[in-house]
């Protein structure tokens, strides 16, 4: 996954650059921007993969075999107690703090609170991400199969490719 080291990459040259030409704390607000577009990126990548591995799950394995989307959802639910961050939040999170840094260092009272404010947004923002992707398996599952146990209409997509 090269989009991770690209976000990293692109904030610490943001950061320099911002630093060398802007000395007051405003100046973590172009890194922190960068830092919350790469989550975003990267949450919407894991998002649409894991839409992928459910809809490859209900509308193309047999009934009759456990495939392997089958066997990785149900290696998920029975141990569900640790494994990589596929969010990579912990590293944000950390890379937020670090970011937050040059303010305290040099900041003002007003310019810490309100950038103070701003970097525990994106924090949230972050674990609101983590509880979402926690929950999107399932929720995903039961959309594909009501959408697969659906009536086909004419002219929808299923019903169409019974043409081909």
């Amino acid at each position: 996954m090269l989009l991770i080291p690209f976000v990293f990459t692109a904030w610490a040259g943001a950061s320099i650059a911002t630093s060398a030409v802007i000395t007051v704390a405003l100046s973590t607000l172009v890194p922190l921007l960068v830092l919350a577009a790469g989550f975003e990126a990267t949450f919407a990548l894991y998002t649409n993969v894991e839409r992928i591995g459910r809809y490859l799950q209900v509308f193309h394995e047999r009934d009759t075999a456990v495939d392997w989307e089958h066997v990785s959802m149900e290696f998920g639910r029975r141990f569900s107690d640790g494994g990589p961050d596929p969010l990579f939040a912990r590293l944000f999170m950390t890379a937020v703090s670090v970011n937050f840094l040059p303010v305290t260092l040099g900041g003002t009272t007003v310019e810490i609170g309100v950038l103070a404010v701003l970097h525990f947004v994106f924090i949230f923002r972050m674990r609101r991400a983590q509880t979402a992707a926690r929950r999107q398996r399932a929720i995903d599952l039961e959309r594909f199969q009501t959408l697969a146990n659906a009536p086909t209409t004419s002219g929808s997509a299923r019903d169409s490719s019974t043409v081909l």
